[in-house]
């Protein structure tokens, strides 16, 4: 998970609250002493660290909690109302098509981020043009070109041109309104004044929607200072944030750029193409403290490339007629929305709990559990009753794998179909899975 120490230590906050034996001074003395460590670690700003649990020592000790909420409850809202705080205001940010401008220094991932932009908005059904106006790096015009094949995505250049206005206006001129651009401009390895003047002539002729700045999340605090100059001197509209899932500073990344007056709309959290998502600082908090984030998992469900074998599986699986091929089906999801341990920082209650090394192991065994039911006959997958020893011996030889591996994967097949009685009988997260595929029948018995 992106930013998994800071996670984890303050979920190591909540723990010892919910563990202490009262919501004493004691035990507050303590959770902002640990809150404070936590985001120090991550690298945010020593100032506003401090101004943050000083607004949590305050608001314990001075507001009341609502009628019918414990101390202890009110104590971790309110950690989660400041550290959500810290993060900016949540923006909305239209997918239809519009003209967006990338700007950004040299190496910070905008060639890139402009794919993934280009994908996130071919899911959600819009036409793309990518216009690479970088006049001064053969190699990213080069790299935009491979990353709109990728896509599946139309791309302008112009090599011999070296104006950057000139090419963006060759670029709309050949594409129709209804198209959206995405214009990827030079870096410079500082903030220039050349740099300036070519981003303000090519977003004279663009006249975008939107201007973002694509930003290293490595750079820690310093993105705040970078973003506040870019912001001034071009008028920004938003942030993205790149390669968070392994910067040790993305905590100071992310509330340094949050107070300098550009909301930050989007996070890379991957090398690939998938692993970009919207920044909304309500659903980022409640997965960074372990409280789940339904609504982005059912929103990656709906971008799955084969929706209507993913549904047909899940209604089986809530209906109780659930086969091996349904199984297949929903391993292939599981495969294109990301690894697991993403997909558990989304569930309530489990991201805090499964470590690192079962997450590795989970992730290996529904590897060869896919590589044995691609080794079974249409009829087998259809009709898992008939498989005994002898098809069994036949499985394993055929995939490689041992027949224990192949009945350890029956046994796992009949347990999540036996797990549906317990699914349906979860009235909310029943209510959930009927709002994504609609109502279904009970499991028969």
């Amino acid at each position: 998970m992106v930013l998994d120490s800071l996670g984890k230590s303050l979920r190591g906050v909540l723990q010892k609250i919910a563990r202490g034996s009262a919501v004493d001074e004691a035990l507050l003395a303590d959770v902002v002493r640990d809150i404070q460590r936590a985001l120090l670690q991550a690298d945010v700003n020593v100032q506003l660290t401090l101004e943050l649990t000083r607004r949590v020592r305050r608001r314990a000790t001075e507001e009341k909690p609502p009628a019918g909420a414990s101390l202890r409850d009110f104590l971790v809202r309110i950690i989660y109302e400041e550290v959500r705080g810290i993060l900016g205001k949540d923006r909305e940010f239209e997918v239809r098509p519009r003209r967006i401008l990338l700007a950004g220094l040299f190496g910070q991932g905008k060639t890139t981020t402009a794919g993934k932009l280009a994908r996130y908005f071919q899911k959600r059904g819009v036409r793309v043009a990518l216009v690479a106006a970088d006049v001064h790096r053969p190699a990213a015009v080069d790299q935009l070109e491979q990353l709109s094949k990728k896509v599946g995505c139309e791309f302008y250049s112009n090599r011999t041109e070296r104006r950057a206005e000139v090419i963006v206006q060759e670029a709309l001129a050949k594409y129709p309104p209804h198209v959206a651009v995405i214009v990827d401009t030079a870096g410079r390895s500082g903030l220039d004044a050349d740099l300036i003047e070519e981003l303000k002539r090519v977003r004279a002729v663009l006249e975008p929607e939107e201007v973002l700045l694509v930003l290293d999340a490595a750079m820690g605090q310093t993105a705040g200072r970078s973003a506040e100059a870019f912001h001034k001197s071009v008028g920004l509209t938003g942030v993205i944030l790149t390669k968070l899932d392994g910067s040790a500073k993305g905590g100071g990344a992310l509330s340094a750029v949050a107070v300098s007056g550009a909301p930050i709309l989007f996070i890379g959290t991957g090398e690939h193409l998938d692993e970009f998502e919207r920044f909304e600082p309500t659903r980022f908090v409640s997965r960074l403290l372990g409280m789940g984030d339904i609504q982005t998992l059912l929103e990656r469900f709906e971008e799955l490339s084969d929706k209507e074998a993913s549904e047909k599986a899940a209604k089986n699986l809530m209906s109780g007629h659930f086969t091996l091929r349904d199984l297949r089906t929903q391993l292939d999801s599981l495969g294109q929305l990301g690894p697991v341990s993403k997909l558990m920082s989304m569930i309530p209650g489990l991201g805090a709990k499964v470590d690192e090394k079962e997450l590795d192991a989970t992730q290996a065994r529904l590897r060869r559990f896919r590589t044995i039911l691609d080794s079974m006959t249409p009829e087998e997958l259809d009709n898992p009753q008939i498989l005994k020893a002898e098809r069994i011996q036949r499985i394993a030889r055929g995939s490689g794998q041992k027949s224990t591996e192949v009945r350890a994967l029956l046994k796992q097949y009949e347990t999540t179909k036996k797990a549906a009685h317990g699914l349906v009988s979860n009235r909310r997260l029943r209510r959930q899975l009927e709002k994504q595929f609609g109502p279904q029948e009970a499991p028969a018995d």
